[in-house]
């Protein structure tokens, strides 16, 4: 029997909804969606999947900046009509998919609706799975739903010696960078924040409960497995096979454990997934030294993935505080200063990235990068990574590694 008992409609405003069909009747193929929509609300469940369909095609019609936000809107819409009727039919995993693609791809004025509706799915979820247990303890099981059972990460994920050769030339070998153990937040500002200076800090992040939880695959599988997230496919995102997929988080995590060192990787990178997973974001607290120089939180990012998963040379506008969960990473920092030395590219979208494969360096086209001084690190978990803005960092994963990164504003609002 389906979960039908009042659905998972939420009092959507009539003005809200009638503000998108407004304005997506004014663009281009506006209008038919506006129809197959209406048709949607009255009921027709092949309507609202038409009109979801449409949607997405305006999403994917050209670069993400250049779509119009209206339309991003409307798909939200859409994935809710869609949802109510894969919920009334009983579907949960596939209601949730459609509610994630909402949070993922829609726009802001109905997301508080999507998140009311992945809630109520989750609840019903829960209480599904709170009686699966009751009934296998009943019957003498008494195993409950440890199928998901087992650790992300283990002491044999490790090898020393492999992985230290397979990192960039010099590596570990010149300027380490700096630790601190529980450092103070005047030190913090006074010796780094304001100097643009690196720092490792180490023993401020034990109190997370992502600390005890995050290496739990039973735990990661029962708060987030059955939702969706989009994962890179491929060495970087600079490679011609570099692709994008949607999957959910158990299927990522299963990639995680079975990835061996000849497989594509598959990294969950620089995507919002706590504004996405509620239930995830409580497992984390925002460091205090995200405050320290009077800037605002910008986002917060999860980087998850296998051991050999590497973002590539590149440097990022804002103050990064780099916290590092689960698991080992090697990271390698070149100074603001010597962007001109590291090839930035030359197209606009890239050109915070450098030409430079420092896994395979091409000195005779790069002639300049060979003797230019870095520091690196290899960040333990538990520790947290500060890096300037404008400072150019390369990262490789060293095991299995959930890593989470918090970007500020400067104080001055850049």
């Amino acid at each position: 029997m389906g979960p039908t008992n009042g659905g998972i409609e939420t009092p959507i405003l009539e003005k809200e909804i009638s503000r998108i069909l407004q304005r997506v009747s004014q663009e281009g193929g506006g209008y038919a969606f506006a129809c197959m929509a209406a048709a949607a609300r009255d009921g027709d469940a092949r309507a609202a999947e038409a009109a979801r369909d449409m949607a997405w095609e305006q999403l994917h019609c050209g670069p993400w900046h250049s779509v119009m936000p209206i339309w991003r809107d409307a798909y939200s819409m859409a994935c809710l009509h869609v949802a109510k009727h894969h919920f009334a039919g009983g579907d949960l995993e596939e209601t949730l998919k459609v509610l994630d693609l909402g949070l993922i791809m829609g726009g802001s004025l109905l997301r508080v609706d999507i998140e009311n509706g992945v809630d109520k799915v989750m609840a019903v979820l829960e209480e599904r799975e709170n009686r699966s247990d009751k009934a296998k303890f009943e019957n003498g099981d008494g195993k409950g739903s440890n199928c998901g059972a087992g650790l992300l990460l283990s002491s044999l994920d490790f090898n020393e010696i492999e992985v230290l050769g397979s990192l960039p030339p010099k590596s570990l070998s010149s300027k380490l960078v700096v630790k601190h153990a529980a450092l103070s937040l005047e030190g913090f500002l006074q010796d780094y924040y304001l100097l643009g200076l690196p720092v490792i800090i180490s023993n401020s992040m034990d109190h997370w409960p992502a600390r005890a939880r995050w290496n739990s695959l039973d735990y990661l599988k029962r708060v987030a497995g059955g939702r969706t997230v989009p994962v890179e496919v491929g060495k970087n995102y600079l490679c011609s096979d570099w692709k994008q997929e949607l999957i959910t988080f158990s299927q990522f995590l299963e990639r995680i454990k079975s990835s061996n060192t000849s497989a594509v990787p598959t990294y969950l990178a620089q995507h919002p997934l706590f504004d996405q997973i509620k239930g995830l974001r409580k497992d984390i607290l925002v460091p205090d030294y995200c405050y320290a120089g009077g800037g605002e939180l910008r986002s917060i990012n999860a980087w998850f993935g296998p051991s050999g998963t590497v973002t590539p040379l590149h440097h990022d506008p804002h103050h990064n505080i780099f916290a590092q969960v689960v698991g080992k990473k090697y990271v390698r920092l070149y100074a603001a200063s010597l962007s001109e030395e590291l090839y930035p590219h030359s197209e606009t979208m890239l050109c915070n990235s450098s030409q430079v494969d420092l896994d395979n360096v091409d000195e005779n086209a790069f002639p300049r990068v060979k003797d230019l001084e870095f520091m690196d690190c290899i960040l333990d978990e538990g520790e947290m990574l500060y890096i300037p803005p404008k400072w150019w960092h390369y990262v490789r994963s060293l095991t299995p590694s959930l890593s989470v990164s918090f970007w500020i504003n400067n104080s001055e609002g850049g």
